[in-house]
């Protein structure tokens, strides 16, 4: 009988999964039968914008982190496809910082190609995946949130690609309940524009806390302040920014800091991180690891140690992303065919664990950055997805985070040069800082068509 493969959730993940099964039977490979579950109407993950926050119209926890007015904070010369360029898609080279829209149209036009929709169920959310030792199957509940109707199907292999950045970690501060502005997590931030003339806290120092206060700071809040725990982020912001020691209390609209200072705020912004959450996987099948380069558990950062039947995509931290999830893609395939043998139970539980370690004595970002960069590189030596300059997508990092350190509001006005097709991106005909409209059509003009505009 034909493998049946349930792969779970239709973002970049998802989607790279998709098109390395459709890859190999363009090949002529007989491949499994494929099942993708996905809980949005459509695909794309968190590229797929909602306005949405709490709950979908389903009444399910909304999945949806992305905001309005996101551009790329990292260069797509580090996340090209390997088989679909940017050049492809686009017919001509586009600017290094695509906004949201531009890169969801770039992931949605590989799939279109691939002709793979027909694969996915959409409005279907994974209610419990359990395994029987005896048949060697697991069993899916799924529930179509439309229909609000059930099905129960078996598989030999379950991929898990729903993602990490979609159930908040919430912290809670003294004075939270009685503070009379706005708390939110960076999850529910949807619109800087909420935000104009108001004097915002930001509680973190990831991308987030970086970009979401950056957002409100070019739509017109009237000042960031941000609180760190460890230590401040220490780019050159504007005169309306600052970084501040951490959190302490909130006594009505005082935030009080731990060096003694405080400030008056309209507005919290919590980017605080995420959880790997997975609420439909039983204790011996879920991933519980904290957000690095090395999951826990997982042998090649694919293969479940204590399943190997059992397959996540995309779940470290991240340098690379969309051609990291692809190579992932690729080698559980291979996996899943027969093409890859894998070792024994004690080799697999080995492995992250080295990983963890060789993670542990990395020096600083450069090193994370080669670390990551070479793992995807071992990856793609092992299967046949098309190889690519992974050092020269590590060289548009290294000069990323240098143009971060020169100037963070002018980092997007930068261009690289593409692994996959050696050309330099052009610069964007508006700065990042002037450029408010976000959209594909505004983004995608020339410079003639915005000076005639």
């Amino acid at each position: 009988m034909t493998k049946r493969v349930c792969i779970i959730g239709a973002g970049p993940s998802g989607l790279a999964q998709l098109r390395a099964f459709q890859s190999a039977r363009q090949k002529g490979a007989e491949i499994p039968e494929i099942v993708c579950y996905e809980a949005q109407e459509n695909w794309g993950g968190l590229w797929n914008y909602t306005w949405r926050t709490g709950v979908d119209e389903a009444g399910y926890p909304c999945h949806g982190s992305m905001y309005r007015y996101l551009w790329s904070n990292g260069p797509k010369e580090g996340l090209e496809f390997a088989d679909y360029t940017f050049d492809e898609h686009f017919e001509r080279e586009i600017a290094s910082y695509p906004p949201r829209a531009v890169l969801f149209d770039y992931i949605e036009g590989r799939v279109k190609k691939a002709d793979v929709r027909d694969w996915i169920q959409f409005n279907t959310m994974v209610r419990d995946v359990h395994y029987d030792e005896g048949t060697g199957k697991f069993t899916v509940t799924a529930r179509n949130t439309r229909t609000d109707t059930e099905t129960v199907e078996e598989f030999d292999h379950v991929i898990v690609a729903s993602g990490h950045f979609s159930t908040p970690n919430v912290p809670y501060y003294p004075g939270f309940e009685s503070f009379n502005g706005r708390i939110l997590h960076a999850h529910d931030f949807r619109d800087a524009r909420e935000f104009i003339g108001k004097e915002i806290l930001i509680l973190g120092t990831s991308y987030s806390a970086e970009d979401i206060g950056s957002q409100c700071w070019k739509y017109g809040c009237k000042s960031v302040t941000v609180a760190h725990r460890t230590a401040p982020m220490g780019f050159k912001w504007p005169d309306n920014w600052q970084e501040v020691p951490a959190l302490v209390k909130v006594d009505g609209r005082t935030a009080h800091f731990k060096d003694g200072t405080s400030k008056e705020v309209d507005a919290i912004i919590l980017c605080t991180g995420y959880k790997h959450h997975f609420p439909f996987l039983p204790d011996d099948l879920r991933l519980k690891t904290a957000n690095r380069l090395a999951a826990a558990d997982l042998y090649k950062g694919v293969v479940w140690v204590h399943n190997p039947k059992l397959f996540y995509l995309g779940m470290q931290d991240q340098w690379f992303t969309f051609n990291m999830f692809d190579a992932q893609a690729w080698w559980v395939r291979d996996c899943i065919m027969g093409r890859l043998e894998l070792p024994d139970e004690e080799t697999m539980k080995a492995d992250p664990k080295a990983r963890e370690a060789a993670e542990d004595a990395l020096e600083d970002d450069y090193a994370c950055i080669r670390y990551q960069g070479a793992y995807v590189q071992e990856l793609i030596d092992e299967t046949d997805y098309p190889s690519f300059d992974v050092e020269a997508a590590n060289q548009a990092f290294f000069e990323w985070k240098k143009h971060k350190k020169q100037n963070i509001m002018e980092f997007r006005d930068h261009g690289y040069v593409s692994p996959m097709t050696g050309k330099k991106a052009p610069a964007h005909h508006t700065p990042w800082v002037d450029a408010l409209d976000d959209s594909l059509e505004a983004y995608l003009q020339t410079e003639k068509e915005t000076q005639d505009a």
